[in-house]
């Protein structure tokens, strides 16, 4: 079977969605904006077979993500046709501006070379139909830093009880000090929730955060510029912002991703603003979350830091994933 993959382009944006939304398993990283903000710096593409979506990662290794789309009307036995690693070699290389190889082992041991395919950020549900399909050909890792984690709406609205009591604390604080000024993204420039400010706060952000010896946070920094950069053109995404002392201090970026849940792309926030971090959030689900049963923030990718501060939301589910060898 011939398998044409193509660049994650604004023009594919409404083919893509169609299918996913399709998709039995609704997981962030597989949004348009996730896979069009990261595109370049995982060397992304895609390939459209029996309106299922095949995603490809070039760097830093090569590899699969699940197919996106009908699940049941898939062929599982086109996974044994996809393209292997040597393939994608013969194209010509971009210039890369974080990895510069793509011999860095892949979280299955090793990329998708030779007999071997690795398809990582696989929910749990397409693992267990690739190990019936498969049996022992399918060997499925853990990935726990993948994980995502799925909070009650209300949890989060609210901050009731003593769980979430010092929640509760922070975002008290930071209204009674500074106001709940919240104001959803605008393209005016004098307007308050302005993109421009967004991107200012996002460029101080990353200076605290010294993004200049961090790949990891250079390559996000990029990727918010080009969202927010871009939003007209992704459709339905939803942004908001708080404001201290007449200054934006703190941002978030969501979107739809099913009927019954809003994922969080990103929350930024000056931290010498007590209890922003905290407001924003609160904010964010009270303005847009209503119409929603659960909150997705996204995984913590295996920073301490990160998990300890999402699970102290305490997440009523996680949307388990894993990384899946094949030896076909």
């Amino acid at each position: 079977m011939p398998f044409e993959f193509i660049p994650i382009t604004l023009d594919i944006r409404s083919e893509y969605e169609t299918i996913r939304k399709n998709t039995p398993i609704m997981s962030a990283d597989y949004t348009f904006t996730n896979l069009w903000g990261w595109a370049d710096y995982y060397g992304l593409s895609v390939a459209f077979i029996d309106s299922v979506a095949i995603i490809h990662q070039e760097y830093p290794y090569h590899c699969y993500w699940a197919p996106i789309g009908k699940w049941n009307d898939f062929d599982l036995n086109i996974i044994k046709e996809l393209p292997k690693r040597n393939d994608f070699l013969k194209r010509i290389q971009p210039e890369r501006t974080f990895y510069q190889s793509n011999e860095i082992p892949a979280p299955c041991g090793q990329s998708s070379a030779d007999n071997i395919i690795c398809m990582h950020r696989v929910p749990e549900e397409f693992a267990e139909m690739a190990q019936k399909t498969f049996g022992e050909s399918v060997v499925k890792k853990e990935t726990r830093g993948q994980w995502e984690y799925i909070y009650d709406k209300n949890d989060l609205a609210n901050l009731s009880g003593n769980r979430f009591h010092k929640k509760k604390n922070h975002v008290n604080s930071f209204y009674k000090n500074y106001g709940n000024n919240y104001y959803e993204f605008q393209a005016d420039p004098q307007q308050k929730g302005s993109i421009e400010e967004v991107l200012l706060l996002q460029e101080e952000w990353c200076q605290w955060h010294d993004c200049a010896t961090s790949d990891s946070l250079r390559a996000e920094n990029d990727v918010v510029f080009r969202v927010a950069g871009n939003w007209g053109r992704l459709g339905n995404l939803i942004g908001g912002s708080l404001y201290a002392e007449d200054k934006m201090v703190a941002f978030a970026i969501a979107e739809e991703l099913s009927d019954d849940s809003l994922v969080i792309h990103f929350e930024k926030a000056q931290t010498d603003y007590r209890g922003a971090y905290q407001a924003i959030n609160h904010s964010i689900v009270n303005h847009h979350g209503q119409n929603y049963s659960f909150i997705n923030r996204e995984q913590d990718m295996d920073e301490e830091g990160l998990r300890k501060a999402k699970e102290s939301y305490l997440p009523v589910d996680y949307l388990k994933k894993s990384t899946l060898v094949f030896t076909l």
